[in-house]
């Protein structure tokens, strides 16, 4: 499957973004999607998931309650809804899928199978 992301800019504190991040080539459904994120220095950081079988959604802590993650399979895209947006949430932000990915391994970027090319989100103070 590619992943296409698209959606980042330039915000200032409290604002909102919307990302996108569109799917071809595979049956869309039958993916786990996930949003990471790396700041300049930092290590890539899991932001949240949506799995492929009940839709349940992950987030790590700093974004639960301002970050909203959803699914279109008809679209083949997978959002998400950045609101109440803080200085540190600036970073690149990369899609992510896989078929097989479990419950336990979400917020390991190592063991997901493909990758988005990542949008720059920055948040002014």
């Amino acid at each position: 499957v590619q992943l296409q992301a698209s959606g980042g800019g330039l915000v200032q504190a409290g604002g909102s973004l919307k990302l996108s991040c569109v799917a071809s080539g595979d049956t869309f459904r039958e993916y786990t999607m996930g949003w990471f994120r790396q700041a300049p220095g930092k290590e890539r950081e899991f932001v949240a998931a949506i799995r492929r079988v009940g839709g349940s959604t992950h987030y790590t802590d700093s974004v639960k309650g301002r970050f909203t993650i959803s699914k279109d399979n008809a679209k083949k895209t997978v959002y998400l809804q950045m609101d109440s947006l803080k200085p540190e949430d600036s970073a690149v932000y990369y899609c992510a899928a896989d078929k097989g990915i479990i419950l336990s391994s979400l917020r390991h970027g190592n063991l997901w199978d493909y990758w988005g090319q990542g949008t720059q989100v920055t948040v002014s103070s």
